[in-house]
């Protein structure tokens, strides 16, 4: 599959996740409000960044693609791309990105990026988004996107809805 490990939006840079950003992978993924929608909303230890990292950067090398580190103004704000699914059908789309970032339309806009490379780069027949059901913004972004809620699934043992868009039904 052909990868793109820089890509560039409006107000986002794209790229591949180094063992440098571990300081801001740690310090994001101990923020409550970025946790506050897992089944166990407990912020992750040190330990479990880095092996969130490591997954991420392994993806890379495994696949040639997968969650890109993203800055906006030269500094990183968050992680996002699609990765194999391994218990759902479709490439799975995720992203975090760091409270102090919310309400500026970045999501979208990543999520747009993501979406054309899964499609047009990627030749994507399916991306899927798993949402838990309080996690209203993250289900805006979804359905702006153009995905449409598919069924509720169980995730981590809680559950989740499994919404998806196929590369017939993308927006242009």
């Amino acid at each position: 599959m052909p990868s793109s490990s820089v890509r560039r939006t409006k107000r986002l840079l794209l790229r591949t996740p180094a063992e440098a950003d571990l300081d801001f992978v740690t310090a994001l993924f101990t923020r409550p409000e970025l946790v506050a929608h897992r089944p166990d909303p407990t912020p992750d230890t040190p330990e479990a960044s880095a092996r969130r990292l490591s997954h991420d950067i392994d993806h890379w090398r495994n696949h040639g693609f997968g969650r890109w580190a993203v800055e906006a103004n030269g500094r990183p704000i968050g992680f996002g791309g699609v990765t194999v699914s391994k218990e759902f059908e479709g490439l799975n789309l995720s992203y975090h990105l760091h409270p102090d970032n919310w309400g500026q339309g970045y999501a979208t806009e990543l999520v747009t990026e993501i979406l054309s490379f899964a499609f047009s780069n990627l030749y994507a027949a399916r991306v899927i988004g798993l949402v838990r059901s309080a996690n209203v913004a993250s289900r805006r972004v979804l359905e702006k996107s153009g995905f449409t809620f598919e069924r509720e699934v169980m995730l981590h043992g809680a559950p989740t809805n499994l919404y998806a868009l196929t590369a017939y039904g993308q927006m242009v």
